[in-house]
């Protein structure tokens, strides 16, 4: 349409001319002032190059990463929640909140008065028994031996086969007797065994070395145990915090792309500029609903170099990203160069914009990967929000990315 314009103008102008009928060199400079004046024209009524934003595609590395979609959490390998399984009065703590304490050692006991008492008693009886035992057993051996010898002297007929008899029936009344005082001791012990669970319900023992991280109580304090269906604190909260993982829910949506062994970059939102490399030890097999949250997947993720992780507190807020794949040297553009359909906009040289319709392989939030359809070098537009951004528009750059 501008040419028409043009073309227009100039016959015009032509026409124009002839009837002024000026001599020659007042006509030249006519005709070039006239096309001056053509030339101003059509500059002016030309559109302007829209102006764009673009990216040099480079070759580079590249990795296809997941991150956590809430902030995962740094966990100790052991971490329990210790009380009593009776319920009592505090009498005695044997550590404080923050100390280190060893596997085995005393952490806390209940008041044992009552049953102190109930195993000197069963003490006692188990004494008692023993001795009866030991006497029956003495006056069974003894009746045995007589017996033997009445049955010996009714064979040279010295006395009668009925004596023999009575001493028979002596020696088995005294065996049984042995029997039953054994049966005494057994019952005894088992009655101090008893006694000694119950005292072991009134103690807490730590199970493996570490920090005290709380305590619930101070002595002379009330020790209650949770009855079913009822959460209460634990008595004492014990973690051994030489051996940290952290545990990262992941989106539902990613659970499958998640494997044991993936290398995985850690941050820790309290150690600003500090990474942790890991790897992936567990998947949960089963996924998280919680109210007003998206479904996630918990991961487990070990330090790769678990020296370097000492020092980090139980419970600091970390950031995962898992590394599902990688490449090196390939041609990348920014991932928000692309628009529906795996296409982009290309800026030629002449000015003009094209589209490509291009072959992707590994993508991430930051940049996708072309294995087809733009060669290094060439310039992606990445401003593809532009009103009247179209293929075969001219365009001119306001920024060229190399990044």
């Amino acid at each position: 349409m501008t040419n028409n314009l043009s073309r227009q103008a100039l016959e015009a102008f032509r026409k124009a001319l002839d009837k002024t009928g000026l001599p020659f060199p007042m006509s030249a400079y006519a005709i070039i002032a006239g096309v001056a004046l053509i030339s101003a024209i059509w500059l002016l009524s030309r559109p302007n190059p829209l102006e764009v934003t673009v990216y040099a595609a480079k070759r580079g590395k590249i990795e296809a990463t997941i991150i956590n979609t809430r902030a995962g959490t740094i966990e100790a390998c052991q971490r329990t929640n210790l009380s009593t399984i009776t319920g009592g009065r505090i009498d005695y703590l044997g550590a404080a909140e923050g100390d280190h304490v060893e596997a085995g050692q005393v952490l806390m006991r209940l008041w044992q008065g009552d049953l102190r008492a109930a195993e000197s008693v069963a003490k006692a009886r188990q004494l008692s028994a023993a001795q009866r035992h030991r006497e029956a057993c003495s006056l069974a051996k003894q009746a045995e031996k007589d017996a033997a010898r009445q049955e010996e002297l009714v064979k040279n007929k010295f006395v009668s086969p009925t004596a023999a008899e009575k001493a028979r029936a002596e020696a088995e009344s005294r065996n049984a007797a042995c029997a039953s005082a054994a049966a005494e001791v057994e019952t005894a012990a088992r009655q101090l065994e008893s006694i000694v669970t119950d005292l072991d319900r009134t103690v807490i023992i730590a199970p493996f070395s570490g920090t005290i991280a709380k305590i619930n109580g101070e002595l002379g304090e009330i020790s209650t145990p949770s009855p079913a269906g009822i959460i209460m604190p634990p008595a004492i909260e014990l973690i051994n915090s030489t051996c940290l993982y952290i545990k990262a829910p992941m989106d539902e949506a990613d659970a499958p792309k998640i494997q044991s062994g993936q290398p995985v970059r850690i941050s820790v939102e309290a150690l600003k500029g500090q990474r942790f490399d890991g790897r992936v030890r567990r998947v949960a097999p089963y996924i998280t609903s919680v109210e007003k949250q998206a479904r996630t997947v918990n991961v487990d993720i070990d330090f790769a170099n678990p020296e370097k992780a000492k020092g980090l507190l139980v419970g600091y807020s970390a950031d995962v990203e898992i590394v599902l794949a990688s490449r090196d040297n390939a041609t990348l553009i920014p991932a928000t160069a692309l628009r529906d359909g795996n296409k982009a906009l290309v800026l030629g040289k002449n000015g003009i914009v094209s589209e490509r319709e291009v072959q992707t392989g590994i993508a991430n939030w930051q940049q996708t990967e072309i294995l087809s359809g733009i060669d290094v070098g060439e310039r992606v537009i990445t401003s593809l929000n532009l009103s009247g951004l179209l293929p075969g528009i001219r365009a001119r750059t306001s920024e060229i990315s190399a990044k």
